[in-house]
């Protein structure tokens, strides 16, 4: 049984308080299935909604969003317009940006120190320095930075932003609802204890490599049945090269199942099924399946980095240390106290609530009519 929807956004224009500047959007790449990506849209169709002027340009463009957006080459300059730059990870557009004379507003949704990525993909690292380098230097300058947490909005402050606003990053829960039927029988039927859930890119800041032993010990202690199911795309070679070796080394090679991208009904499956949502990821900006979790009623258990405490507050179990018997207990308090698991969900539904998409459109539009 689920939360209902949310209410469709954006906020009406009777509700928003109004600017009569155009405000055009820059993010390094618009690609669909992006957390990104779907805000800088959402964001778009909100703006448009209140009759204010909006387009997207992008260094790079997914082909099946080409119709969205430009290239950001094809920016003619206008001096009315306030560009809204998505700060993600070093590219030209970054350099570019930081040389317009148009009022500047940043919305941040940081971006992972590049020491997550020395020795995994170190390319990776380079350009993720060098969007925090560039950061550093649009920070000082923005008329107004946008952060989707409180770990983020302290960030651009310690850059030298002068004006920050806190509006969740858009989410859009019509989509979670699907699931693929086949893929939810199959787990079903092969179902035999406890199953584990986390999605996120595999990378090290997500820290796959600590869930996998938390993991163990848990199946050590408390179920030998339990599977560990990680959905997620790619982002680094070695790193998941590395984890199915650490896998076999802790002997739960059988019980981890490393599923990659999914579609979003397959996704739906594993959310329906699983047991509960461990996160013990050592930086993230917000963590979008943290809310997703919640929405499907699944209990999160969390270790408390970075913004993750902000992200979930309480609508799940946030620890200050991910030491493996740490995590292992707290899973198995969360799955055998129903109590606590009522209770958890609950407050998940009620912390979903939060994220309303016609919520966050009337915020971001108050915001942004603050911008002089």
């Amino acid at each position: 049984m689920h939360p209902p929807r949310f209410a469709s956004w954006p906020a009406s224009s009777s509700d928003a308080v109004h600017t009569s500047r155009p405000i055009h959007q820059f993010l390094p790449s618009l690609a669909p299935r992006d957390a990104i990506g779907s805000h800088t849209l959402a964001i778009q169709g909100a703006l448009r909604n209140a009759g204010i002027t909006s387009e997207i340009f992008a260094g790079e463009i997914h082909r099946d969003l080409r119709t969205a957006a430009r290239s950001y080459k094809e920016w003619k300059s206008g001096s009315d317009a306030i560009l809204m730059y998505h700060a993600a990870i070093g590219c030209s557009l970054g350099d570019w940006i930081a040389q317009r004379e148009e009022t500047l507003v940043l919305d941040y949704h940081n971006i992972t120190p590049g020491k997550y990525f020395e020795t995994w993909a170190p390319e990776t690292g380079l350009l993720l320095a060098q969007g925090r380098s560039q950061l550093a230097r649009l920070a000082p300058a923005a008329a107004l930075g946008i952060a989707d947490s409180q770990f983020n909005a302290t960030e651009l402050v310690d850059l030298g932003c002068s004006r920050t606003a806190i509006v969740p990053i858009f989410i859009d829960p019509s989509q979670w609802g699907s699931v693929d039927g086949a893929a939810r029988d199959h787990l079903r039927s092969t179902k035999r204890g406890t199953d584990w859930l986390f999605v996120g890119r595999v990378a090290a800041n997500k820290a796959h490599h600590d869930l996998l032993c938390c993991f163990a010990m848990y199946c050590q202690v408390f179920d030998p049945h339990a599977r560990l199911w990680l959905v997620g795309g790619v982002s680094s070679g070695e790193y998941w090269h590395a984890l199915h070796r650490l896998a076999d080394r802790l002997g739960i090679s059988e019980s981890v199942m490393f599923a990659g991208s999914v579609t979003q009904g397959e996704l739906g499956a594993y959310f329906d099924v699983a047991d509960v949502f461990v996160c013990v990821s050592d930086h993230e900006g917000f963590c979008v399946p943290l809310v997703e979790a919640m929405w499907w009623d699944l209990p999160v258990v969390a270790f408390g980095s970075t913004a993750i405490p902000d992200t979930v507050r309480d609508a799940g179990v946030v620890l200050r240390d991910k030491q493996p018997a740490v995590v292992a207990a707290a899973v198995d308090r969360v799955l055998t106290d129903a109590a606590l698991r009522d209770e958890l969900i609950a407050a998940g539904r009620r912390r979903v609530q939060d994220f309303a998409p016609a919520r966050t459109a009337k915020k971001l539009l108050s915001v942004l009519a603050t911008v002089e």
